[in-house]
């Protein structure tokens, strides 16, 4: 049984009873949500990952970071040091979107060494094996998407993308709507090549049942992919785009119909007046399933700064019901990431994520800041460290501008914090030595 079976027969697993303590909720009380599918828990048990994370309504709001090989560069040890990268710096699950090397290899490498769920999309092993052995990509098989999503599933793969939504339908809408930057998804790209090219619906949406076979057999969590979402502002919100929102809302019911756990992709470049409605929609068509947003991206205008874009964006929808994040980093449109642009973007989209879950009066979250105001007024520096989202970086500033107070170099004698505490009586004195 999937855990959407077992939640709903009652069966409190050990995996949801360790979510629902790590989230500070009852047991009995988050399978419910799982059962009714609000609340998914990526967790295949061939995998079984040792941090196992819960996602969906009433839940802290988790993020994704993405690495994998591209043909260019193909080096299985750069991403393995970025699996390393992420784990340290606080990643709740990690997608490998391989297309360079030996990608069953770099897959089991990430696998073995990732205690956090791991996804994948699995139609970029079909289209490489297509280039490999056919020459194009509108030459793969429909087999191939298929064995794709089992071997993967076997291997213990614990959510994946596919693009189900995305229909001859919705690129009619998308050919008769006339788009700034068409379509953005690698995924959502692949898939319409090869209808358009084939004259044939997109397998997984007409054979959405097998989908739905292989992923109850592993317990696969799906994740129903936007290859369709906007990829410039003045794209969002459009016919194509509802069009696939619109027939994700059917195939989410199917999903819980079957007893598979289910979540919803979202769109990518939205401006910030409609990250809200945008959430809002998605919830309302696609039965309040678990919302996955990459981004949104509130401005096509900063490449190189696209964590913070996307951070703001993160933020908004977050506050407004998304659960799930996915990270942007720095080098969003440019290239592969480095080393520290995956810090760089996990950091930036945990801010984000923390930022929501004051609003969304998660347990915990809004006590840190306060633990740590209360730090910056004692002028307790280690403290502060302890509690700062990116600890290191905290350190490495005070290691550059340390002054001979303790206060910072920023005001000196001058702090605002010193003298106000030292004329209200209010601040007590530093824990130990602060300096």
């Amino acid at each position: 049984m999937t855990q959407t079976e077992k939640a709903r027969k009652g069966v409190l697993t050990p995996v949801l009873r360790k979510v629902a303590a790590a989230e500070g909720m009852a047991a009995d009380m988050l399978a419910g949500l799982v059962g009714r599918g609000l609340a998914v828990i990526p967790f295949n048990p061939n995998h079984s990952p040792a941090r196992p994370a819960g996602i969906g309504q009433g839940l802290r709001t988790k993020v994704n970071v993405n690495i994998g090989t591209s043909r260019d560069f193909p080096r299985l040890a750069d991403e393995l040091r970025k699996v390393m990268i992420s784990l340290q710096h606080g990643a709740d699950t990690l997608m490998d979107l391989s297309t360079g090397g030996d990608l069953r290899k770099i897959r089991k490498a990430i696998l073995a060494r990732t205690p956090v769920p791991l996804g994948t999309v699995p139609i970029y092993q079909a289209a490489v094996k297509a280039i490999d052995r056919r020459a194009t990509i509108v030459d793969m098989a429909e087999e191939d998407l298929f064995e794709a999503v089992e071997s993967q599933a076997r291997e213990g793969v614990d959510f994946m993308t596919v693009h189900s939504g995305l229909t001859l339908k919705a690129i009619d809408r998308l050919k008769k709507q006339g788009r700034v930057a068409d379509v953005v998804s690698r995924g959502g790209a692949f898939h319409l090549a090869w209808m358009l090219h084939n004259e044939k619906e997109n397998p997984f949406y007409a054979r959405f049942d097998r989908l739905l076979e292989i992923a109850r057999r592993f317990d696969v969590t799906l994740s129903l992919g936007d290859g369709l979402r906007p990829g410039s502002i003045l794209d969002a919100t459009d016919r194509p785009q509802i069009e696939e929102l619109l027939t994700l809302g059917e195939l989410v019911k199917r999903a819980l119909e079957a007893g598979v756990q289910v979540m919803v992709e979202g769109p990518g470049h939205v401006p910030l007046d409609q990250v809200e409605m945008n959430v809002r929609l998605q919830k309302r068509v696609c039965h309040a399933a678990p919302f996955y947003v990459l981004g949104p991206l509130v401005t096509d205008i900063a490449p190189g700064y696209d964590h913070i874009v996307s951070a703001i964006g993160g933020a908004v929808a977050a506050a407004a019901g998304a659960d799930f994040l996915c990270y942007v980093t720095p080098a969003e449109h440019l290239g592969l990431p480095s080393d520290d642009d995956v810090r760089e973007g996990l950091i930036a989209s945990k801010i984000a994520a923390h930022a929501a879950d004051i609003v969304k009066g998660v347990p915990g979250a809004l006590e840190r800041d306060l633990a740590l105001a209360r730090a910056r007024k004692r002028l307790d520096w280690e403290t502060q460290r302890r509690l700062a989202i990116d600890p290191a970086k905290f350190a490495a500033v005070r290691k550059r501008r340390k002054t001979r107070t303790k206060a910072c170099s920023m005001c000196g004698d001058f702090c605002a914090m010193r003298i106000v505490s030292e004329f209200l009586g209010s601040g007590g004195k530093a824990d130990g030595d602060c300096a």
